[in-house]
């Protein structure tokens, strides 16, 4: 619910007083509350520490300091706005809630007295550390600037890349309390104004206190199906991915406080696309492709197979009679893949939580101490650990991280279901799998397109890395409004 509107008092000992009382300055060592005088006038300030270039506001005080008391007797706030503040970012605004939101989110306020409408000067900076390559999406040719924490530098990068007259970047803000500030970014001239609507309903409808995961907040409310463990949105923190996909007609989402953009209407072919396909020759970018697709397919389908194959060997022709254990160990063969899954799991949030010089202990560990001596002792066959290796690798070949761990869930399921009723269940478990996808809408994007609904040419386009020169159409199920690139 939207506080009601209390206005500017041209008493600056009512406005002084309100605000010193509602945002309990005295209680905060960051929250500043100066108390001015220039040119005759009683004036002050509001700001917080941390947030304010103290260059700038120190530049802005020595004009203020100039002025003689008789050069604002008339028409105070226009010639403090239009010749006397030397800054570029100034407004005047008489809502004090509003004021309150800029104060907070590191703007300075001058108040004047006898004036109705107080000053903002968005003079504020952000701690912020220098755009670096992500961790994980490494090209070996490419920029190595990603995105950050703040959003000023996020859209700047964005907007150093699609200098297009129709981009546009609209700002708003989610969170009764946090006032989380989010930037809708399209090329207006191509993205669907429909969607783009939509999109501004969603956020605007979102009711909470704030944003403490950011993006992540913002994905479960569009995302209906709390429990689906695949992603509704595609992350991505280089500047240039968002680039491409803008110029295709997606919508994407810049959140300050995130170095993750966004893109909506994602398709689950889309997060199995890499930018190093692309900075390639498009023959190698079409090999690297394909390679990634099978390691991805083989992810999730090996192990399950191999373990049907294993408890069922007459299934197999005798040319293949080689797969499956000759000592199966002394735990079920199900237990020892289940202790592979949980214990890759295991090692994963390990590596997350050691510091980097400890890193490559971790690995002897993992490697020699666990590894080698659960196979001498009899907990693991060889063969296991060998395709519970080639699962791991294909799931950290996905370029999408949220993708890769919902496969892994799928994995587990599909192992189960094989496990407990043979053939029928991993034919059933991947009917289910592949009907799940089908089924699955993310803002009224298919899924599973361009598999299904089914389009040629676009199909072409997903599985093969073809000649950008040759790819003259955008992806229709995006509606843009000139599908011609």
């Amino acid at each position: 619910m939207t506080d009601k509107m209390k206005k500017v008092d041209t008493s600056l000992k009512t406005n002084v007083s309100y605000l010193k009382s509602y945002l309990a300055v005295d209680k905060s060592f960051d929250l500043i509350y100066l108390d001015l005088n220039y040119a005759g006038k009683d004036m002050a300030m509001f700001m917080v520490d941390g947030f304010v270039k103290d260059d700038m506001m120190l530049f802005i005080m020595q004009s203020l300091q100039r002025l003689r008391p008789d050069e604002l007797d008339t028409d105070t706030l226009q010639k403090l706005m239009k010749r006397d503040i030397p800054f570029i970012e100034i407004e005047a605004l008489e809502d004090m809630n509003k004021l309150v939101d800029f104060i907070l989110s590191g703007a300075t306020v001058l108040f004047v007295e006898d004036l109705d409408k107080a000053i903002v000067i968005d003079a504020r900076t952000y701690p912020a550390r220098s755009p670096e390559e992500p961790d994980l999406e490494r090209v070996v040719r490419g920029p190595r600037d990603g995105f950050v924490e703040t959003l000023v530098f996020n859209t700047a990068l964005t907007r150093r890349r699609v200098r297009d007259r129709s981009l546009r970047m609209e700002f708003t803000q989610v969170g009764r309390r946090s006032k989380t500030d989010v930037v809708i970014s399209y090329i207006e001239d191509i993205a669907d104004s429909k969607q783009v609507e939509k999109l501004k309903e969603l956020i605007d409808g979102i009711d909470t206190d704030g944003l403490p995961m950011a993006e992540k907040t913002i994905e479960e409310f569009f995302s209906h199906r709390y429990w689906n463990p695949y992603p509704a949105v595609r992350y991505t923190e280089r500047p240039d991915t968002v680039a491409s996909h803008l110029f295709e007609g997606h919508v994407v989402l810049i959140i300050d406080g995130s170095p993750s953009a966004m893109i909506t209407q994602t398709t689950f072919w889309q997060h199995l696309q890499h930018a190093e396909e692309y900075r390639q020759k498009p023959s190698v970018g079409a090999y690297l492709r394909i390679v990634r697709f099978i390691a991805i397919f083989l992810s999730l389908v090996l192990l399950p197979l191999y373990y049907l194959f294993s408890v069922q060997p007459e299934l197999l022709p005798p040319a293949y009679s080689f797969i499956g254990p000759e000592d199966s160990g002394v735990i079920p063969l199900l237990v020892q893949f289940l202790i592979a899954e949980l214990g890759l799991d295991v090692l994963r949030m390990a590596s997350i939580h050691t510091p980097s010089a400890l890193g490559t202990a971790l690995g002897l560990v993992a490697a020699i101490m666990i590894g080698e001596v659960s196979v001498e002792v009899g907990w693991f066959s060889h063969e296991v650990v060998l395709y519970i290796a080639t699962a791991a690798i294909g799931s950290y070949a996905t370029p999408s991280y949220e993708l890769s761990m919902a496969n892994r869930l799928v994995r587990l399921f599909l192992l189960f279901s094989t496990a407990l009723f043979g053939v029928s269940g991993y034919v059933i478990g991947v009917t289910v799998w592949l009907l799940f996808l089908i089924k699955m809408r993310t803002l009224d994007t298919p899924y599973f397109w361009p598999l299904v609904p089914f389009s040629a040419k676009n199909m072409r386009d997903t599985f093969i890395r073809f000649p950008l020169p040759e790819r003259h159409l955008r992806p229709s199920i995006l509606r843009p409004k000139d599908p011609d690139r």
